[in-house]
């Protein structure tokens, strides 16, 4: 099989652009803050790429491709050697073929959205939301624990400027940031969006999420995010927003049977 480690920025990059709105987190970790974190591969065919898949910190692989695109990833992945236990987004039909030694634990289907009609955000007011810095670490620590349980976040990502909150009654109330954020590759994808539960029900969410956005495209062209499909609420406020479904992929766990 064509199967071999890419470490040519220029060829993965021009390789994702062709989708760019599918590999928002692949163009991110691009980016000097994230590259020296990721493994990547791709399926030769001939002299083109026909398939390319990444590792992040060899816990989590991103292995997304348009439907055209199956077989050949299904070919890289059976190619590529991966840890024992690994998290996994796979577009639908790829579990099986990165599973060749690990049983499958789903984590259900979710959708990438991009933002595609940015027009939606001028019309929420955002005069309550105010940024936040890596000095509000803990409390966001807490915040999350008590609002978004099992969530990733990682505190370096606060570094970016791109985190706001909404506070009630002195407290954090909601709060939308950002998992990747790229101004050389122009690309973000929002995460970490979540409401205290005892401040659900009043538009805080829609609030920091506007005011995110309206942040991140002064210096991206893209921005998308992750959200699971049965959160109907979740993407019935991206979509009002002016978010469009891109895709759906499957996210699961690879634990070897060995």
């Amino acid at each position: 099989m064509g199967v071999f480690r890419l470490e040519d920025k220029g060829r993965i990059e021009g390789f994702l652009r062709g989708s760019a709105a599918l590999h928002i987190y692949g163009l991110g970790d691009l980016d000097e803050r994230f590259w020296p974190d990721t493994e990547w591969y791709g399926l030769r065919k001939g002299r083109a790429l026909a398939a390319v898949a990444f590792l992040y910190r060899r816990a989590t692989l991103l292995a997304l491709c348009p439907e055209e695109g199956t077989e050949p990833m299904r070919e890289l992945l059976q190619g590529i050697d991966l840890p024992d236990r690994i998290y996994a987004h796979l577009s639908p039909g790829l579990a099986g073929a990165a599973a060749r030694r690990h049983r499958v634990i789903p984590h259900g289907t979710h959708l990438k959205m991009i933002l595609e009609d940015a027009s939606n955000l001028g019309g929420v007011d955002i005069t309550a939301a105010e940024s936040l810095s890596p000095g509000h670490v803990e409390e966001l620590r807490v915040f999350y624990q008590e609002s978004y349980p099992g969530n990733w976040f990682d505190p370096a990502t606060l570094d970016t400027g791109q985190y706001f909150c909404v506070r009630q009654e002195k407290r954090l109330a909601a709060v939308a940031g950002v998992h990747v954020y790229s101004p050389r590759t122009r690309v973000a994808a929002l995460g970490n969006i979540a409401t205290h539960p005892a401040f659900r029900g009043r538009g805080l969410g829609r609030v920091v999420t506007a005011a995110v956005c309206r942040s991140l495209l002064k210096s991206v062209d893209l921005v998308g995010l992750n959200v699971k499909a049965d959160n109907a609420p979740a993407v019935r406020l991206y979509a009002s927003l002016g978010f469009r479904r891109v895709a759906a992929y499957e996210e699961v766990e690879l634990e070897s049977g060995t």
